[in-house]
């Protein structure tokens, strides 16, 4: 009976989510069209809803731990759950993503996208479109922020295991910026895949900064070894074990 209930308040979460993306993204639109600050009062606005919503709907609890980067800098997360999205722009004050070229052609989100500053990247060209996106920056075109990258490159569900991918180094070595690795656990609780979604306490841990410099093997190392040890030490947090995790 309690599995029904939740799946009854599941799906009326999701599509009033829906509903309320849809109403905030057209509200917003000719305000987010002529300035930038109106697509991040948009998204913020959304995200906030999202998050406060699914606390009251189907009991999911969201906290951020560590110290929320501020200034320009990069921060590969790892990504299980569109909740872990949410989550990091609604903590960082100027997020931007890295994000699929083909995404500036979806309707009113393309819009969004560009004015917030995401970076499109084409596969095979991210040299050029981090330049671009530096260029942008030196021209005031937009101001620097917090450009999120997802390592793995791909929502990966809780007991799955991706490898990751170069693309970090690239961006870290390209830009000179510190990176803010970023483990979760919102997967556990919005995982990928079904409507369903399950009551617990979400966490996004900004952890300790890996400084510019640092050698590829190095880096990589260090990235990888910090996310997966802390986003494993979150889901045993919240009940489950991840060291049957395949790899």
């Amino acid at each position: 009976m309690r599995l029904a209930i939740q799946w009854i308040l599941s799906i009326i979460y999701v599509l009033q989510n829906a509903v309320m993306m849809l109403l905030m993204g057209i509200l917003f639109f000719p305000w987010a069209l002529v300035s930038p600050k109106g697509a991040m009062t948009a998204c913020k606005s959304y995200a906030t809803w999202a998050i406060w919503s699914a606390r009251w709907l189907v009991g999911i609890r969201s906290e951020v731990r560590g110290q929320i980067p501020t200034g320009a800098v990069l921060v590969p997360a790892k990504h299980q759950s569109f909740l872990d999205i949410m989550m990091i722009f609604k903590a960082v004050p100027q997020p931007r993503f890295i994000m699929k070229y083909e995404l500036l052609f979806t309707p009113i989100i393309g819009v969004y996208a560009w004015r917030l500053g995401c970076v499109p990247v084409r596969r095979g060209k991210r040299g050029a479109a981090i330049k671009s996106m530096l260029a942008d920056v030196e021209s005031g075109r937009v101001a620097p922020g917090q450009l999120v990258i997802y390592p793995q490159g791909t929502r990966v569900p809780v007991g799955e295991y991706v490898k990751y991918k170069i693309g970090p180094f690239a961006l870290y070595k390209e830009t000179g910026q510190t990176a803010v690795p970023v483990a979760t656990n919102a997967g556990m609780f919005w995982p990928k895949g079904t409507m369903l979604r399950k009551p617990g306490l979400a966490v996004v841990e900004f952890l300790e900064p890996i400084a510019p410099g640092a050698a590829q093997k190095d880096f990589m190392t260090q990235l990888e070894t910090v996310i997966e040890d802390r986003s494993n030490a979150l889901m045993r947090e919240a009940g489950f074990d991840p060291d049957g995790v395949r790899h």
